[in-house]
């Protein structure tokens, strides 16, 4: 026995639910080997960024490393793109150390539970926001404020790593400038040797970065700087040098976890999990639409937030801090030749092979080549081409950008966030409540009766004004359209008709519709009219609702402006058009004839 179809509908199609049954059946032993490769590839470049990130996460570094496996894999078979790879990244980690590091002491235990909860909170946030359709929110967050945010966050993963490329006492949690203040005045009493080994991993990345471009370049600095460190350690001993390392790490599977349910915790957690989804969800998408047009695959942004919500969701039951997907790890993954999202599996099985090989090797890593690397990272960060190109560009967007920016330095991380997009969204607003009204009069080099944009001092027609509302008539733009069709009213009073013209008026909403209503019947009060050419489906059905329609009239929509001239004008005041010298339309002058002959 079948369900009904109703029921039917309601019930999601296996591939929705389990996304890899759509790319599964294309493996083959092909695909197989060019995944292989790519996720080899991919171990090995997260493992310097796993422990970077967590070091700048405040976190213990092996949860680095652990935040880029068991969510890697959700997200790969969960989420829509086949080539992006989620794990930790710099701007997620940042925000964490800065939003937790106010309740607890980072590397803690009490901070570790917390930063779980948090990927918890994350990822639920998100796993709701997938369900509920909401995947186009994230085109709200406008690209000036990623940019300009990166930008901030990239000078503050700088400053948090002061201390341990100079190897000087600065305190944890203090502001940006007073980092700055507090470096100025210890900057004399610098560690030389720290500084040495964090200068020769800085100096080795930037030359493998430039030459030897096949191989990672942390990687690169991470050996270097290592091996220099282990150097000197050597020869003059680690009590004369001060070189401190971040201590071998756990060669096992990340333990099992569970994050802290009381109603406490989470209220405390609110507002950074927010910000934290907010900026996950931008991250990832963006990344997986960036890869997508290298690719030519399809992007489905709902199925985005729910691979990364399940990935964080369950990551925080595996020792996993928020992750999201990763620019650096998808381009390569991308390049690297990888096929299909298995790719991003194989790494994250490597990666825990890897981390059984050489977990004690950490202990040989030092804290200033942590440091070296994090200034790599944070100097890539900052977009100094699209910086450029807003600035040239647009005013407004160069403002959000530069508040953006500014408020990253000086507030709570999360924020920052909020105050960027909300500059934005105003921003947006404003331009739209400002719709562009162009009065329109008959191109008279155009013999099929086209319509062109009226210059100053161009005759019009002193009964019929037409004109061309280029935006949404919504609640924002009422006031500005109202006062326009105020303007017109007062200055012209003879011209008591009215033409619009609706083709780039993409929706009228309630507000606009009451403000069309209105005008209509004090048009028609004065023996006048207002007609509409080519509104689109959406506005005459706000038009049509039985609300309007007694206010309205019956609504006039003409299919073509020669249909609409010649309907017009022939219900225009005779003795006005005997009077008119213009003869603005074609239709003019046939209809003066007709009412001289009639005369």
């Amino acid at each position: 026995m079948s369900l009904p179809a109703s029921l039917q509908r309601l019930i999601p199609e296996p591939a929705r639910l389990f996304p890899f049954l759509q790319w599964l059946p294309q493996v083959t032993r092909g695909t197989l080997k060019d995944d292989l490769i790519a996720g080899l590839i991919g171990a090995i470049i997260v493992l310097p960024q796993g422990v970077a990130f967590a070091t700048l996460a405040g976190m213990p570094p092996q949860y680095g490393l652990y935040a880029a496996m068991v969510p890697a894999v959700i997200a790969a078979l969960f989420g829509s793109s086949w080539h992006l790879v989620s794990g930790p990244t710099n701007a997620i980690s940042l925000v964490v150390f800065a939003t937790i590091s106010q309740f607890a002491e980072p590397g803690s235990e009490r901070y570790v539970s917390e930063v779980l909860t948090l990927a918890f909170m994350v990822g639920l946030f998100q796993l709701i926001m997938g369900m509920a359709k909401l995947g186009t929110l994230v085109n709200f967050i406008s690209h000036t404020v990623v940019v300009g945010f990166t930008a901030g966050a990239a000078l503050l993963i700088m400053s948090s790593q002061i201390k341990n490329f100079f190897g000087l006492p600065i305190p944890r949690g203090i502001s940006f400038f007073e980092v700055l203040h507090q470096f100025a005045l210890q900057a004399a009493h610098s560690n030389l040797w720290v500084v040495a080994v964090g200068a020769a991993t800085l100096l080795s990345g930037i030359a493998a970065k430039k030459w030897l471009t096949k191989v990672p370049y942390m990687v690169v600095a991470m050996l270097v700087g290592s091996v220099f460190a282990f150097a000197l350690n050597q020869s003059l001993g680690a009590e004369v040098t001060g070189i401190k390392t971040i201590g071998a790490l756990p060669g096992a599977l990340p333990a099992l976890s569970a994050p802290d349910f009381h109603w406490d915790t989470l209220k405390q957690l609110m507002s950074a999990a927010f910000a934290v989804t907010i900026l996950g969800l931008t991250e990832a998408v963006s990344i997986a639409r960036s890869v997508a047009t290298k690719s030519g695959q399809r992007i489905d942004g709902n199925q985005e937030f729910i691979g990364q919500g399940l990935s964080n969701v369950v990551g925080s039951f595996f020792s996993a801090y928020p992750s999201s997907g990763s620019f650096n790890r998808s381009g390569v993954n991308y390049e690297a030749g990888a096929r299909t999202p298995l790719a991003a599996v194989f790494a994250s099985v490597a990666l825990i092979l890897i981390v059984l090989a050489v977990a004690p090797l950490a202990a040989y890593l030092p804290i200033a080549a942590m440091a070296g690397i994090l200034f790599l990272v944070a100097w890539g960060l900052i977009d100094f081409h699209h910086i450029g190109s807003i600035f040239r560009a647009s005013r407004s967007e160069a403002a959000v950008l530069a508040v953006t920016f500014t408020a990253t330095l000086v507030m709570h991380l999360e924020m920052a966030i909020v105050v960027g997009i909300v500059l934005s969204l105003m921003l947006y607003l404003n331009r739209t409540s400002r719709p562009t009204v162009r009065t329109l009069v008959p191109d008279l080099e155009n013999p099929q009766g086209g319509l062109v944009e009226r210059e100053p001092g161009q005759a019009e027609c002193p009964q019929l004004r037409i004109v061309r509302i280029e935006g949404s008539l919504y609640f924002g733009a009422v006031n500005h359209i109202g006062e326009y069709l105020h303007e017109i009213a007062e200055r012209r009073p003879d011209q008591k008709h009215l033409l619009v013209t609706g083709r780039s008026m993409n929706f009228i909403d309630v507000a606009g519709a009451e403000l069309l209503a209105h005008e209509a019947e004090r048009r028609r009060k004065l023996g006048g009219s207002l007609t509409f050419y080519g509104l689109r489906e959406g506005a005459l059905h706000m038009l049509g609702n039985a609300t309007f329609t007694d206010r309205l009239g019956p609504i006039v929509n003409f299919p073509s402006i020669p249909l609409a001239i010649n309907a017009l004008v022939g219900g225009l005041d005779q003795g006005v058009c005997e009077k008119c010298p213009e003869h603005v339309f074609s239709q003019c002058e046939r209809k003066c004839m007709t009412l001289k002959r009639a005369a």
